[in-house]
């Protein structure tokens, strides 16, 4: 049997994270939207809170506290209020996490410690390639072995690039299998190019090119064992539907209170049936997603594959991501489609998950 109440600790941390999101986050969203920075001190104030390093091992500085559902609480809270400060809240989990799961015990001694430190450090992944088929697990972007050495070749986009970071870990075909590898930003062969999309603007973004990138056989997660990516892309999928689930609350909600206070021919919008049952499919839609999220979360803790589960819930969050956005923008009217009101910034935004992957990790 699942059960999905919350422990007192989580819902605990819902609470803390929800009451930040609502006073210092979403307060930011659109300031940082227009401008494309993201707010520095709010970053720090979260990473004080503990969100990624309470998952890493103690050995290493980290609270030893692994827990997905407890991070797809964390992502959905973040989302909800914003979501390019919650990707940039939660990116050292992008490095840490897949280091803490699969690196080797050097890697995990060097590296671990950057993130249970006093200070903020972002991490970055590189799974997006710059095609119509992009697949993770199948990367077109090669690690040859030539030696001691290993070339990296090919091209990755949607990567997210924030200053004070120093390495990207690098999805790459290594002999037919799908391995993760630790690559310097400023490897020589490797150029990032700013992207420039339609939502994630706060979110600083890069394409990269890998051109004969060479790297010490060490940079290859995990070593001669190397790393289970397919696991640590299916976390990334829970983890983003974890966060579209946020996005489209934050929508519904919003659309939800104008519904009431809108009036139109002497009552309020929301007692219309069209508004009406709008709403309620939003509600069902968003109710649906979050059950899938925190089943395939469940089953991450419990050690059981979940394969299957986080398929399902990125799939749905695709769908269910972009039809409530839309529909929250409907319920505006032509208010929905300024920027005084944020379900147009929720739905450029949330247009983006039909193919983010990996943007985040539980």
């Amino acid at each position: 049997m699942i059960d999905f109440t919350p422990s007192e600790e989580q819902q605990l941390i819902i609470e803390t994270v929800r009451g930040f999101a609502g006073n210092e986050i979403r307060a930011r969203a659109r300031e940082c939207d227009e401008s494309g920075k993201l707010p520095d001190e709010v970053l720090a104030h979260l990473h004080e809170l503990g969100l990624v390093a309470n998952a890493l091992p103690e050995a290493h500085g980290g609270g030893g506290e692994r827990s997905a559902v407890t991070g797809v609480l964390v992502a959905e809270e973040l989302a909800w209020g914003d979501l390019s400060i919650a990707l940039a809240a939660l990116s050292p989990s992008l490095l840490a996490l897949p280091v803490a799961d699969f690196g080797s015990p050097e890697q995990q001694a060097e590296l671990l410690p950057r993130f249970s430190g006093e200070s903020y450090v972002p991490g970055s992944l590189a799974a997006i390639e710059p095609r119509h088929d992009s697949d993770p697990l199948r990367p077109r972007t090669r690690a040859r072995r030539d030696g001691d050495h290993y070339l990296l070749d090919g091209a990755k986009c949607l990567v997210p690039w924030q200053d004070g970071g120093e390495l990207v870990l690098v999805l790459a075909d290594d002999d037919g299998t799908p391995q993760a590898f630790l690559v310097p930003r400023d490897a020589a062969g490797l150029d990032a190019t700013p992207d420039h999309y339609m939502g994630l603007l706060a979110l600083p973004t890069v394409e990269l090119t890998f051109s004969g990138v060479q790297l010490p056989a060490s940079a290859r997660l995990g070593g001669d064992a190397g790393a289970d990516v397919a696991a640590l892309v299916s976390r990334g999928r829970v983890g983003l539907a974890a966060m579209a689930t946020g996005v489209t609350r934050a929508a519904f909600e919003v659309a939800r209170d104008y519904a009431k206070q809108r009036e139109a021919f002497g009552s309020p919008i929301a007692a219309k049936q069209a508004i009406a049952f709008k709403l309620a499919d939003m509600a069902i839609e968003i109710d649906g997603l979050r059950l899938l999220v925190w089943e395939a979360a469940w089953r991450l803790d419990q050690g059981l594959d979940a394969t299957r589960e986080a398929a399902l819930a990125i799939d749905q969050a695709r769908r269910v991501a972009l039809e409530v956005t839309d529909g929250a923008v409907q319920v505006l009217g032509g208010h929905g489609y300024t920027r005084e009101y944020l379900p147009e910034m929720h739905l450029r935004n949330a247009r983006g998950f039909a193919c983010f992957e990996a943007l985040t990790l539980v």
